[in-house]
């Protein structure tokens, strides 16, 4: 069995949507949202993030996107607009989009509201301080101001009757004083700052959320936060005389006599989104519908989208909404705060108070998609395979709420469970991924069953709740082995253990919906909160992991009998020696061990025979939060509190590699059936996918091996050759600075013989001189990096100060500039590069080479100014020791000339000890 060495990041799920407005594009594919003052775009059907928008550090107010999708304009809390081009390529793009124009005080107060007419050019925006502004887009400044409103302005919404020369328009705008006003922007009088509206009508009595007109301009619909729809009947011409209907509102026109109040349809709720529908797309709902109909949604504060007949004022469908009761905390989360008609694909988009994007078809009038825009902090994640014929086809994710979210890992769609009246803390599964289990704040454990409709889409039903602890259930485990084949499996029985240091045994035969199975056993297992629970593949022992520092290990006896289920738990053996909590434990599912991972950073491999610690593993700097074994039992995968995924060697103990995308605790680790992909997810509220890569790494090693190989064996025919040309250019291609200064050593070595052949040369040889004056651009740029480096020893400076001077004779200062501008996009690339590689892989000299090889890349393309500034300070010294050494041997000289000049031989006496002359 091959040891796995490398995981590769595959996929991500980021923040969706943190808070702010959003839109989609006409099309149905594209999805704007709001992370933090940056605008994400995501494509719908693979839930893949496109690209993100620059923002300017402040938080985003307002935005929309115009009919033809070719335009993005946002609004910040700064008052800044913002126009960006969107993309038309559904391929990520790594860097961020920039503005195309911007609009730096577009009002005196925060903008809440705008919208682009059907013609993608007018943008109209509407202020905190009651001013309407009107924008044309493609030639950026404002056409109309329209003040007068009473407070923050609330709805806007363009009507266009007519075509070319006909063609009008007119705004409509709602604001805090409860009134709707219709501009004409078609009349000159609108232009100047103290236009008056066309008409102002009165019938709410709280503020106006929603405004829809119909195509033909006749018809206007308001909802507001007084639970009721208002349909109006509005003049298309000035002073037009249209025939009115019967049984007309009490509602009020100003400033123009024919807008009426037609109807007044109560919907018994807060609306915040309000929206005019195609009958023909609603006939397939209702058999009472007609193309005659005028119909419209609505969404508010019970959390369902409903279609509504305007002339009958009753329901025609509801979407979302049921279910069973919840708590009033959490009906206020699934309240609808936005939502957005799609014609194209014939659904309805609705943003709910929890973060939460939820399509819904019109023509079957099931939830095609939901998008979850924010997790908060990830606590648990398990894999499941709820269809027979698809494995990890799902991911479930616990986090800090009472719902548990189930996505699919083909396209992030997302369905979320609601039972829980609590924080969900645990997470397991069980009958081969078909059985999920959870365990609660609110002291109860959930059993899920995965049912498949007749759609062929998948369905999880509670059909067990376990009640009886009386503190959180922060701990689970079902059983290994599974009764049962397909959709009929069904596990044998599940373990808790709560923060009440007791752990229960409960029997999961014949399950029924929302039954509640028996407690078989209730044992005080540890003196501290209980953490961890995990059950042998053979389902015959049990392993708890606790505060107190300590893992137990039980077996459990399961007996079924024709009298009843009876089962048991007898402790077997302790597990001693962590200075911390233990957190996670984990039986092998090839051999006899059990892991344990601990607040004091270490991972702890622990014999079932005599229960004693047979391996410590220690790399991490924080808590170990969870552990998994992999790959028969011969690798372990582990998370902690220092945001890094690790992947260990059993046998050695040595730290593969280590994996890092978060910032916070990792609480979460799963690793799939085929265990060739991992998912983190952390306190910052990101999941991870990993992917094994470490056959494509070998590949990968192996071919630039080869590589290598030939251009070795390439350079040692260019040197045979003498075609110093070449010979350069590869060694500086294949990025080896050591075969590039013993070859010009080597030249400059022979450079006497060479200079009587072909006459003198800077670098000793003629072809080298010729190499240099013609250098490409960012070749020239590698090699004066590595004049740099060589210049910073003594024992290589001559050979890089020979060179230097080559280049500043041959290459003008505007050459050399000009390389170093080429090459600094493609450091930027190099540079990225060198960054993906995993610097903390357990080995030093690895970490050290890779962070050299981080360095280099970085200096390559750097800036002309900082290689100069590195090399004057070491050319200075090497000519103040140059001229210490000629200093030196003038003194030399003198000192020899000295004793050439003194007593001669002869004149020396005979006795050493007679002194001369005496």
């Amino acid at each position: 069995m091959s040891i796995r060495t490398a995981f590769r990041k595959t996929r991500a799920i980021a923040p969706l949507h943190t808070s702010g407005p959003f839109a989609v594009t006409n099309d149905g594919t594209r999805l704007f949202t709001c992370v933090g003052d940056e605008v994400v775009l995501t494509h719908i059907e693979t839930g893949t993030e496109i690209c993100k928008f620059k923002g300017d550090t402040t938080s985003i107010t307002s935005l929309t996107i115009s009919p033809s999708s070719t335009h993005l304009v946002v609004f910040y809390t700064s008052l800044v607009l913002r126009v960006y081009a969107i993309p038309t390529t559904t391929a990520p793009i790594a860097e961020k989009v920039a503005p195309t124009r911007t609009v730096t005080h577009a009002h005196e107060a925060p903008v809440h509201i705008c919208r682009i007419d059907e013609s993608s050019n007018l943008l109209a925006s509407g202020a905190a301080d009651g001013v309407a502004k009107v924008w044309d887009i493609n030639r950026g400044y404002v056409t109309h101001v329209f003040k007068g409103h009473g407070g923050v302005l609330s709805a806007l919404a363009f009507s266009t009757v007519g075509e070319s020369s006909q063609r009008r328009v007119r705004l409509i705008t709602g604001s805090a004083d409860t009134r709707i006003r219709i501009f004409d922007l078609s009349a000159s009088s609108s232009r100047s700052a103290g236009a008056k509206p066309q008409a102002v009508l009165e019938g709410h009595v709280s503020v106006p959320r929603g405004l829809a007109v119909t195509p033909d301009g006749k018809w206007l619909l308001s909802s507001g936060r007084d639970a009721v729809v208002l349909v109006w009947e509005i003049a298309v011409g000035e002073g037009s005389s249209e025939t009115k209907l019967s049984g007309k509102g009490k509602g009020k026109a100003k400033a123009g006599a024919n807008h009426t109040l037609t109807k007044t349809i109560p919907v018994f709720e807060r609306v915040e989104a309000l929206g005019l529908l195609d009958p023909s797309e609603v006939l397939a709902q209702s058999s009472n519908a007609s193309s005659t109909q005028l119909l419209f949604f609505t969404g508010g504060e019970k959390g369902a989208v409903r279609i509504w007949d305007a002339w009958s004022g009753s329901v025609i469908a509801s979407y979302g909404g049921q279910g069973t009761q919840v708590s009033e905390e959490l009906e206020e989360q699934r309240q609808i705060v936005d939502a957005q008609y799609i014609p194209s694909t014939s659904t309805i988009a609705s943003m709910h108070a929890d973060q939460n994007i939820l399509f819904h078809s019109l023509r079957t009038g099931a939830l095609t998609h939901q998008l979850v825009g924010f997790n908060d902090e990830i606590i648990d994640a398990t894999f499941l395979s709820p269809f027979p014929n698809q494995t990890d086809s799902h991911l479930a994710i616990a986090t800090n709420s009472s719902l548990i979210r189930i996505y699919s890992t083909a396209n992030l769609d997302a369905r979320l469970l609601s039972s829980h009246t609590d924080m969900v803390l645990c997470l397991d599964r069980g009958a081969n991924g078909r059985i999920l289990a959870s365990g609660s704040k609110d002291k109860s454990a959930r059993v899920w069953a995965a049912t498949t409709t007749p759609e062929g889409a998948c369905e999880w039903t509670c059909v067990a709740i376990c009640e009886g602890h009386a503190e959180s259930v922060g701990a689970i485990a079902l059983s290994r082995k599974s009764e049962g084949d397909g959709e009929k499996s069904e596990c044998r029985f599940m373990f808790t253990g709560s923060q009440d240091r007791t752990i229960k045994m409960w029997d999961l035969s014949n399950l029924s919906n929302r039954s509640k199975p028996t407690s078989l056993v209730t044992h005080k297992a540890h003196e501290k909160d209980i953490n961890s629970l995990d059950v042998s593949p053979n389902d015959r022992l049990l392993a708890t992991g606790s505060q107190d520092k300590t893992a137990k290990i039980f077996e459990i006896e399961h007996i079924v009998t024709s009298a009843g289920v009876r089962g048991d738990v007898r402790l077997l053996g302790i597990c001693k020696g962590h200075k911390r909590g233990v957190w996670n434990t984990k039986f092998s599912r090839t051999e006899r061990v059990l892991a344990t991972g601990s607040g004091d950073k270490s991972i702890k491999l622990w014999s079932l025979d005599d229960f004693t610690c047979l391996k410590t593993f220690e790399g991490h700097t924080n808590s170990v939060l969870r552990i998994d074994f992999i790959n028969q039992g011969l690798q372990l995968v582990s998370s902690a509190s220092d945001g890094l995924v690790k992947l260990w060697n059993v046998r050695n103990e040595e730290c593969l590699a280590s994996m890092d995308n978060h910032e916070d605790k990792v609480w979460a680790l799963a690793v799939s059936t085929d265990e060739r992909t991992l998912v983190s997810g952390a306190a910052d509220s990101v999941i991870t996918f990993w992917t094994d890569c470490t056959e494509e790494q070998v590949q990968e090693k192996e071919a630039k091996r080869a590589e290598l190989v030939l251009k070795e064996q390439d350079f040692n025919n260019y040197i045979s050759l003498q075609d110093y040309r070449n010979a350069i250019l590869l060694a500086l291609s294949m990025d080896q600075p050591g075969r590039l200064l013993n070859l010009f050593k080597s030249i400059y070595a022979s450079r006497s013989a060479e200079a009587e052949k072909s006459g003198p040369s800077i670098t000793g040889n003629a072809s080298v001189d010729q190499v240099i004056k013609t250098l490409p651009a960012p070749d020239l740029a590698r090699l004066m990096t590595h004049i740099q480096y060589w210049n910073a020893s003594a024992r290589t400076s001559h050979i890089a100060q020979t060179i230097l001077y080559a280049i500043l004779k041959f290459r003008t200062a505007e050459d050399i500039a000009a390389a170093f501008d080429v090459a600094s996009d493609f450091s930027e690339m190099v540079s990225q590069d060198v960054q993906d590689l995993d610097l903390d892989d357990g080995n030093a000299k690895t970490n050290r080479r890779k962070a050299a090889e981080r360095g280099v890349a970085k200096e390559t393309g750097g800036s002309l100014k900082s290689l100069v500034d590195g090399l004057i300070p070491y050319t200075e010294r090497h000519f103040a020791r140059a001229d210490r050494m000629v200093q030196d041997s003038f003194i030399l000289d003198y000192v020899l000339g000295e004793m050439d000049s003194g007593l001669s031989i002869d004149e020396l006496p005979m006795d050493l000890d007679t002194p001369v002359g005496a």
